[in-house]
Parts: C-alpha cells; sequence; structure tokens
C-alpha cells in the first residue's frame, strides 16, 4: 500500500467491505494510502481478514463490527475511526441486503428489513459522517446503487425502492452539502462477479447472464472499486450528485 498515494492522510470508512465489492473498495482506498475502516454487520473473521490483508501490504486499517441500521452502532463505530485515525474524510455506504420475494408474497417486515439497510442505513451514516468531513474541512460520501430499479427486475421492489430513494438521497446531499466542500455521488454496478447468498436470486449460471450484457461478460469488483476511487479522489472533486452507470451496457440511461 503506498503511503504516500494521492489518498495519504485520508480516512475512509467503507460499510459491508468484509467481501465483494466492498472488500475490492477497501483495498483499492488503502492501496493509495487512505487509513480504511473495515466494515460487517455480523461476520468477525472476515472484517478482521480483509483489514490484515491491507496491514500487510503496508496499509492503515481497523475492522469493526457496527449494524448500519442502527444509530448508536453506527456512532460508535465512527467515534471509534476519530479516535484511532483522526477524522474520516470518505464514507462508502456499501451494507445492503438482498432478497429474492415476489411482491404478492412479500410481506410488511421484509420491506421494512430491506429499506433500513439500504436506506434508513445510508442516512444513519451520513448522519454520522458528514459533521466529522466538515471538521476536516471537506469530504465525500458514496452510495452503492444497482441497476434493477433501471433496468426493472421482478421480486425486487423494496430493493429497487431502497435504491431509487438511496439515489435521491445522494441528490439532495449533494446539493446541501457543497458549501462544505463535500461531494455526493452513487455508484450503480451491473452484474458482477461476486459470491452472494442463495437469497440473493437472480439467474444461475455465468454464461446465460454475459448473454444479456453487450460486453459479454460480468463486471469484476475491481472495476466498482477503481470507479469508487477515482470519485473520492482528487481527480473526482468536480463530480456530484451524480449516478455513475458501470455495468457493461445493461443499461445507458434511457
Amino acid at each position: 500500500m503506498a503511503e504516500a498515494g494521492a489518498l495519504a492522510g485520508k480516512v475512509a470508512i467503507i460499510t459491508g467491505s468484509g467481501k465483494n465489492i466492498g472488500k475490492a473498495i477497501a483495498l483499492a482506498l488503502a492501496r493509495d494510502g487512505a487509513a480504511v475502516v473495515v466494515n460487517g454487520r455480523g461476520d468477525r473473521a472476515i472484517i478482521e481478514e480483509t483489514a490484515q490483508e491491507i496491514r500487510a501490504a503496508g496499509g492503515r486499517a481497523m475492522p469493526y463490527l457496527a449494524d448500519i441500521s442502527k444509530p448508536d452502532s453506527v456512532a460508535a463505530m465512527v467515534d471509534a475511526t476519530v479516535r484511532e485515525f483522526g477524522g474520516v474524510d470518505i464514507a462508502v455506504g456499501n451494507a445492503g441486503l438482498r432478497r429474492q420475494t415476489p411482491f404478492l408474497q412479500m410481506n410488511f417486515e421484509e420491506w421494512r428489513e430491506i429499506l433500513s439497510v439500504a436506506l434508513d442505513g445510508a442516512f444513519i451514516f451520513a448522519k454520522a459522517t458528514v459533521p466529522e468531513m466538515i471538521k476536516r474541512g471537506g469530504g465525500t460520501f458514496i452510495g452503492l446503487s444497482g441497476i434493477s430499479h433501471h433496468a426493472g427486475s421482478v421480486g425486487r421492489i423494496h430493493v429497487n425502492a431502497s435504491k431509487a430513494g438511496l439515489e435521491g438521497m445522494v441528490r439532495g446531499l449533494a446539493t446541501e452539502l457543497a458549501p462544505h466542500n463535500i461531494t455526493a455521488n452513487t455508484v450503480a454496478p451491473g452484474s458482477i462477479d461476486t459470491v452472494r447468498g442463495p437469497s440473493a436470486g437472480g439467474p444461475q449460471g455465468r454464461g446465460s447472464i454475459s448473454r444479456g450484457i453487450p460486453l459479454g461478460r460480468q463486471g469484476h469488483p475491481e472495476e466498482i472499486a477503481a470507479m469508487v476511487r477515482f470519485l473520492v479522489g482528487p481527480e473526482g472533486r468536480y463530480i456530484t450528485g451524480q449516478t455513475i452507470h458501470v455495468n457493461g451496457g445493461m443499461f445507458f440511461g434511457k
């Protein structure tokens, strides 16, 4: 990890960063010099493994278990970050839950469970981190969105609603926080080659998925991480209020 990289001196919290896209983001930011808080909700071993990987490469990392849907838990994580690293400059909201349930079978409890993390959690995360960014003279908030609510997807109306709401929230943050030198954007991945639990649903088999993608393949977590790294770095300071699609052509923003 390059201590003299473009993110040297910056402190980043990435929620849901023990594996897949979140882990790739944590590694990318640490590689460029940021101190990173690796967050997860329940699997301590996996966040400690990611943090150790960063440290082994010469970077700075702290694993921290916190439920992003709980204000007290998030506040404690931010307080620990400030004590350990001195502040917060970058907040990346990657945590989310995925379910594949037809609307007529979906109950209100499941609906609320999904929104409590992807939408309520983003609000809670921003409320806890933005004041620390203001103290540092600026910062960056990134939300991880998706493609299903843009292109259309069955069995995921709760996920769709949460991600659409996230994008709206981030646009509002971009406007309100601009005077504080804080940018806010969402990155919307398409079909990414990650390890998912059985509840995530979706088509099986990489070949069938890839046939619907103009570039002919799924994306890699590192390709999403590269976009996040661009947006949080010095090169991305004039970009705010945007949803950046990274999907191999599955959705063209029509």
